[in-house]
C-alpha cells in the first residue's frame, strides 16, 4: 500500500507526544484556576491559597508535560520547529511562577488579575507548543 501525504499527516499527527491527555489536563486546569481568579477579581479578592494551590498543580502538570516531551526528544522524535518549541516550552514552564511571584508582589484584586491572566495565556502557549511539534517540513 503506498504512503499518501494524507497518511503521512496523519501518522506524524498521532505520533506527537505532548497531545491527548497529556495537554488537555493542563489546559482544563489552567481554565478552572482563571475562572477562580476571575470571580475573586470581581469580588475585589486578593490572591488566595486555593489559587496558589492551583498555580503549583498546574505547574506540576507542565513539568510532566516537558519531562514527556523532553524524553521524547531523548527517544529521537523531533518537533517541526525545534526553535520555536523550545521557546514555548521555556515559556511554559515559567508562566505559573511568574503569576506566582506577581500575585505575591500584588495583594489587591490586581494580583487576582495577574493570575487569571497568565492562567488565559497558558492553554494557548500549550496550543503553540502541540503546533510547533506537528509542522511537516515543507
Amino acid at each position: 500500500m503506498p504512503v499518501t501525504e494524507a497518511s503521512a499527516t496523519s501518522a506524524a499527527a498521532t505520533a506527537v507526544p505532548i497531545g491527548g491527555l497529556l495537554a488537555t489536563v493542563p489546559i482544563v486546569l489552567s481554565l478552572l484556576v482563571a475562572g477562580w481568579a476571575l470571580v475573586a477579581t470581581l469580588r475585589h479578592r486578593a490572591p488566595d491559597r486555593p489559587q496558589f494551590a492551583g498555580l503549583a498543580v498546574l505547574e506540576a502538570t507542565l513539568l510532566v508535560l516537558a519531562v514527556v516531551a523532553l524524553i521524547a526528544l531523548g527517544g529521537g522524535q523531533r518537533p517541526g520547529e525545534p526553535g520555536a518549541f523550545f521557546g514555548y516550552l521555556a515559556t511554559l514552564v515559567c508562566l505559573p511562577p511568574l503569576a506566582w511571584v506577581l500575585a505575591r508582589m500584588e495583594p489587591t484584586r490586581w494580583g487576582s488579575a495577574i493570575v487569571c491572566t497568565i492562567c488565559l495565556v497558558t492553554p494557548v502557549v500549550v496550543v503553540r507548543l502541540q503546533q510547533t511539534w506537528t509542522v511537516l517540513g515543507g
